[in-house]
């Protein structure tokens, strides 16, 4: 299979994590086991396996290689992809795509849907992925994949398999659906974004930027455009409740070992064994 642009590869709680993302280059995301992807910024080859992307925001570094992504599964003769992005986005995503299809020649055929912050999507009788929004200098939303299952209802519990059968044939639904989250995916946001749903530090997996780390760096320019320091996580360190946090979208001005290093050095205990530095 080609490697055309770089992935880096993480397995976590049986799930594969595949992406790879610096501010203002490219960012895009797949996780092979829930058939879903995050982000478009950039299209390595095989991951127009994945027929489902979930798309934060039209920046170009989120977004440019949305027409390459359609345009290779159709080539490849693949079923249209369902594509996700913020509902005031959708006519120019349309517009830009058929202006390709002129340019191109080839048809750019896709599902693309609109959500809103507070959507839900069904993806399987196993997932459901909601919306939420986030704060950014255009519509932007971050989506949270929960896992679900129904359980017996606890007033049943105890009960004999003969018992349980007869409540349900009577009529009585005697299980209830429980939801875990599973996955948290922000894009580009200032914290009030985190902080707006509480879900994103419940979710077992949390992907979110952090974009600067600097100290001289002002925060209040920074959340103004839509974006996340080191202080600011470090500040809410008490709220995470993930097992894992990956830490992307560093600042393009700074090497990668000079991030490392300062980030790593300033993580509080509370954060540092759980945030996985994505470089």
């Amino acid at each position: 299979m080609l490697e055309n642009l770089p992935v880096r590869t993480l397995h976590f709680d049986g799930l594969t994590i595949e992406g790879y993302s610096r501010a203002a280059v490219q960012s895009y995301w797949r996780i092979p086991e829930l058939k879903l992807g995050f982000d478009l910024g950039g299209s390595p080859w095989d991951f127009i396996g994945t027929s489902t992307i979930f798309i934060t925001h039209a920046h170009l570094d989120h977004m440019a290689a949305l027409p390459v992504y359609v345009a290779r599964r159709r080539m490849m003769k693949m079923e249209p992809p369902t594509i996700y992005v913020p509902a005031e986005n959708v006519e120019n995503v349309d517009r830009m795509l058929k202006i390709w299809q002129r340019l191109d020649r080839g048809r750019m055929v896709c599902n693309l849907i609109g959500v809103n912050p507070g959507d839900e999507i069904e993806l399987s009788r196993e997932h459901v992925v909601t919306t939420f929004r986030t704060r950014h200098t255009v519509p932007s939303v971050g989506y949270v994949v929960w896992s679900r299952r129904r359980k017996l209802k606890p007033e049943y519990q105890g009960l004999s398999g003969d018992q349980i059968r007869d409540i349900r044939l009577s009529g009585t639904e005697v299980t209830a659906e429980q939801r875990t989250p599973i996955v948290c995916y922000t894009g580009d946001t200032s914290p009030d974004g985190l902080d707006d749903y509480p879900p994103v530090y419940e979710a077992r997996l949390l992907i979110t930027e952090l974009t600067f780390f600097r100290p001289e760096h002002r925060k209040e320019k920074i959340h103004k455009f839509g974006h996340t320091h080191l202080d600011d996580l470090i500040e809410r360190k008490d709220r995470f409740r993930n097992e894992l946090i990956i830490a992307m979208h560093f600042s393009t001005r700074y090497p990668t070992h000079q991030i490392e290093k300062a980030v790593t050095k300033r993580l509080p205990p509370e954060l540092r064994d759980r945030m996985l530095l994505w470089l």
